[in-house]
């Protein structure tokens, strides 16, 4: 198809080439008005041509002004036209690449600062394409999820269990990580749920969209939780148990009192009834005295000291915690003793601290073994040496935690135990969180059931810091 400008210099030329001819007509009898003739078209075609090209100049303006647009040349301008007719077209045109010129600066700068934050951020940020795939994965998703080089895959291959979305993983950590990404990809849009993995970490996960070129577009958000809730958990429990431990304490001493000063009465009374009085008297108090110690062993957690660190043989600890328990685990069929023992240098450690923490560790074992009915037991322990830190198991043969996450267990007043009181749990976390230490209650082999506790293997003072939330 022929362009504007040659359509109308043929429309120009069609309409002066036959006035040409007219004016030839005139040669033979008048020569010099064919020569006027001859020249008024010339000057009129030249004139036709000359407007012509005013007409059309500014489409050729227009022309180089989508040119930039489309190679988005913002920062180029349109040169002064020779015709003042058009300058406020071309104004208007440079106004326009000046504006998104300005705009393209802003966008960068936004993208920019929001890449750097989204790299910092400790949430976890997806984001997916238009056919539900990731597109973009922060530091802190890659890390929490385990994800390598997931860009064009879907969560829900992970969740299926593709082995090539992981990296370094183990197979509790892929567990873990599969576990998550379902939960994650069954997020309905808008709303923000609670969830749990495998290992009882909390996350607030909140599923949204964004428009981009006209068309949805998803992302998730994921921020773990588990230190937050643990300090609220912490700090609910103690001020709870300051005002029970006021009240009951009060109430023991006063009446402790009076049980006492009703003894002096006995001698008043019949032979027959004195003794069932001071029988009756003497169950009260006893009675009066449990309660009180009830009461302590809440307290205990609450009024734990710091710790303070020194160097300490954690073999011989444990040797002393064995020793202790082994005429009970034998007399309920339980064999308990070492499994692995490498040679492990002094730590720095509170040892009445972790004794006490690991003679709770040893204690909940037995008390699984015997819920589960088993005749014959094991209780092993396991001392080793790992890179930089020292790893102490305490593995049993209960099989308790089969099914559920383990975490609940470490809540207050959370137990599985009938008569139980959800304390012993919440004392080891706050000693191997005082200590530093990382831990993990979960599932072992087949039939077994582990307490994980991994040391710093430094005793130079520094084992021992202010605890980090997500190590555990």
């Amino acid at each position: 198809m022929m362009r504007l400008r040659p359509r109308l210099g043929t429309y120009i030329l069609a309409l002066h080439v036959p006035l040409f001819g007219c004016a030839a007509l005139l040669l033979p009898a008048r020569p010099l008005l064919f020569v006027g003739a001859e020249g008024l078209l010339l000057a009129s075609l030249g004139l036709g041509w000359w407007l012509v090209r005013q007409a059309l100049e500014p489409l050729g303006y227009t022309r180089r002004f989508h040119e930039l647009l489309q190679d988005q040349h913002y920062a180029n301008r349109l040169a002064a036209p020779a015709s003042r007719e058009l300058d406020d077209l071309v104004d208007t045109f440079n106004t326009m690449l000046a504006a998104l010129h300005r705009e393209r600066l802003a966008i960068g700068e936004q993208q920019g600062f929001l890449d750097r934050l989204l790299e910092a951020t400790p949430v976890a940020v997806l984001v997916f394409d238009f056919d539900g795939a990731i597109s973009l994965v922060n530091a802190s998703a890659g890390e929490l999820l385990g994800l390598d080089r997931p860009e064009g895959k879907r969560l829900s291959t992970w969740a299926d269990g593709d082995a090539g979305y992981a990296k370094n993983l183990d197979a509790r950590g892929r567990t873990r990580s599969r576990q998550l990404a379902a939960q994650l990809d069954a997020l309905p849009l808008g709303e923000s749920r609670l969830l749990t993995d495998p290992d009882g970490r909390r996350y607030r996960a909140q599923r949204g969209q964004f428009y981009d070129r006209g068309f949805a577009r998803h992302f998730v958000m994921v921020e773990e939780l588990t230190a937050e809730l643990e300090d609220s958990e912490r700090a609910t429990y103690a001020r709870l148990i300051r005002v029970l431990a006021h009240e009951v304490n009060n109430t023991v001493a006063a009446t402790g009192s009076v049980l006492d000063s009703l003894l002096f009465y006995r001698d008043q009374l019949a032979e027959r009834d004195a003794g069932d009085f001071a029988t009756a008297i003497v169950a009260v108090k006893r009675r009066n005295a449990s309660l009180g110690e009830f009461i302590d062993r809440f307290t205990k957690v609450v009024k734990m000291p710091p710790p303070e660190p020194r160097p300490t043989d954690l073999k011989a600890v444990v040797d002393d915690i064995l020793w202790l328990n082994r005429e009970q685990c034998s007399s309920r069929g339980i064999a308990l003793g070492w499994h692995r023992c490498d040679a492990v240098a002094p730590l720095a450690l509170d040892a009445q601290l972790i004794e006490q923490a690991l003679m709770n560790i040893v204690k909940n074992a037995m008390e699984a073994i015997e819920a589960a009915g088993q005749a014959q037991g094991t209780i092993r322990v396991e001392l080793a040496n790992e890179d930089r830190r020292v790893r102490l198991s305490v593995v049993d043969s209960g099989d308790l935690l089969a099914t559920g996450p383990a975490r609940p267990l470490f809540t207050p007043f959370f137990t599985t135990r009938k008569g139980g009181q959800g304390i012993g749990l919440m004392f080891v976390r706050e000693v191997l969180q005082r200590h530093g230490c990382t831990y993990s209650l979960a599932p072992g082999a087949p039939g077994e059931t582990r307490f994980d506790i991994w040391f710093d293997g430094r005793v130079d003072g520094s084992a021992v810091h202010a605890f980090k939330p997500g190590t555990n």
